[in-house]
This record gives structure tokens, sequence and C-alpha cells, in this order.
């Protein structure tokens, strides 16, 4: 069968159209080969596009598909598809919320908790959340009364600042900084002075710390014959001398021994105290009188004097 070239033209400009429409909705977002499901809710006033998302979660799982405002109830219309992957209860709420801070605004949907399954077609309860711009511009006369308290608090501190650094007396800061700037000055020249000092006896101070290091290696090599030499024997043998001498010594105390006889025993006190003195009078006869003790006789005469014992032992 021969097809005419009249009905050729009209194929193609039927195709044409048909790619037309379907081209623009798909820049639109709207997808007419997708089954999507449709929802429908509403809003006092409209902050949407074409383009806005819509969420759940936080995910993007549909797109706005019409805004629309209605004469009869003075409202915006605004149907949307979401993928029939997507089940949630038809009692779940739209929410407007923006989704930055230029302006952008999206739907969410806020499921609820329930079993009656959303259908395609049904209209949904709405609601719209203050944006962080919204409670920024609300807010913001409380802000600005706090503001103004701090501005002014600012203005006095700069006040008081600009009064101290004009304040010429001794309590003045520009008078603290003149201090402060003698203090720097006279430290430098101190500092310049000792520099010079170290430099002019660089000499006798390396003298010195060589000395010191030789006095520290001298230190630590008594140090080790210190450790090495046996005090813990030296002083046991002390200990034990003290033992000695204490035992000595209670000896003594006690009147054993010589000595101990000789610083307890009395009598035996009395009996030298008396031999000592008769040795010191028998001493003192035999130089008054020698002839008793040493007989020399020429003639071979006889001496007179005898010798008489005393009554008394100590006489």
């Amino acid at each position: 069968m021969k097809v005419s070239n009249e009905v050729k033209t009209a194929i193609l400009v039927i195709l044409g159209i048909v790619f037309l429409i379907y081209g623009i909705n798909y820049l639109k977002g709207i997808d007419l080969l997708d089954s999507n499901s449709t929802y429908y809710t509403e809003f006092d006033y409209n902050a949407l596009t074409e383009a806005s998302p819509v969420t759940i979660k936080g995910n993007s799982v549909g797109k706005i598909k019409e805004i629309k405002y209605d004469f009869n109830t003075g409202k915006t219309r605004v149907s949307f598809t979401v993928d029939n992957k997507l089940k949630f209860s038809k009692n779940s709420k739209i929410r407007l919320y923006e989704t930055s801070l230029m302006g952008g605004n999206g739907l969410a949907i806020i499921p609820a908790n329930d079993n009656e399954i959303a259908k395609s077609g049904d209209v949904l309860e709405s609601e719209v959340e203050t944006g962080l711009v919204n409670s920024l511009t609300s807010n913001f006369s409380g802000l600005s009364t706090g503001l103004d308290t701090t501005l002014k608090s600012a203005d006095s501190l700069l006040l008081n600042l600009n009064s101290l650094v004009e304040d010429e007396s001794e309590k003045g800061l520009k008078q603290a900084i003149a201090e402060l700037n003698k203090t720097l000055i006279s430290f430098r020249s101190m500092s310049n002075s000792v520099t010079n000092l170290v430099a002019k006896n660089q000499e006798g101070l390396t003298a010195v710390i060589n000395n010191f290091d030789s006095i520290s290696a001298d230190l630590a090599s008594l140090s080790k014959d210190l450790k090495e030499a046996e005090i813990a024997k030296t002083i046991n043998d002390l200990d034990q001398t003290l033992l000695s001498v204490n035992a000595l010594l209670d000896d003594l105390e006690n009147g054993e021994g010589t000595l101990g006889l000789l610083l307890k025993d009395e009598k035996l006190y009395n009996n030298l105290e008396v031999a000592s003195h008769q040795l010191k009078e028998l001493l003192q006869d035999f130089k008054l009188n020698p002839s008793r003790y040493v007989k020399v006789s020429v003639f071979g005469g006889k001496n007179k004097d005898d010798y008489q014992k005393p009554e008394d032992e100590r006489q």
C-alpha cells in the first residue's frame, strides 16, 4: 500500500508535537511515562516553585507537579508526585520548610504512625515550619535591646580609656608608658654592660669554669672512693669498741676488777691513804734524822736514838 506524502507529513507533525510536549514536561521535572502517585495539599500562601524538592527524612522522594491558586478558598493548592514504592499514612503532614538561608523552600513528608496508607489523589494536611531567618526577624527586637545596652557599655569603656590615655598625671597611661620605656632603656644599658664585662673577662671566666669542672671531677672521684670504702665495716668496729667501753664502765661502776675495787673499796682507799701518809712521814724523818737509817761510826759507837712505834699508824 502506498502512503501519500500528506499522511507522512501528518505523522511527522504529530510525532513532533508529542516529543515537544514530552520534552517540555521532562524539563519541568515531569516524566509522562512514569506512573507515580499524586497527592494534594494547601497553604495560605505560595512559597514554592515547581523545582522545589519533596523529601522524607531528608531523602528526595518526589517532585512538585502543579501550584495553583484556588479562588474559592483563597489558598494555594499544591499537587506533588511521589514514587509508588513509598508507603505512608494518609494522616501524615506535609511540612513547608526552608532548604537554605538563601530562601529556598521544599516539602517534607512527616509520616504518622498508623496503618492507614495514603492513596493517589488524597489531600494531606499541611503545616509551616518557622525558618531561621524568620526566627531571627521575630527576635530582632530583643537582640536590638541587648545590643543597645552593649553599645552603651562599649562607648563608656572607650571614653574611660580615652581619658586614661590623655591623662598627663602620674596615674596616666602616657606616664606609665614613659616609665616603662625608661626601665627598658636602663635594662638595655645594663645588658650591654654585662655583655662588655663578660667579653673583657672571658679568659678568667673560662678558667673559672675549667676549675669548676676539675673540682666537680674530683668530687665525683671522692664520692666514688667513699662509696667503694668499707664504711659499714668501720662503723661496725667502732660500734663494737663502744660496746666494750660501755662494758668496762659498767664493771667500774659495779666495783668489779682492779680498777673497780680501787674506785669502790673504801678500806683499800683508807689503807692507801695511811700508806701514803706513813711514806710521807718516813721520808720526812729520813730527811731530818738520817743517822737513824744510815749508821756510820768511825769508832764503833752505838746509835742512842731508838725508833719508837707511834700509837696511831697514821703518825
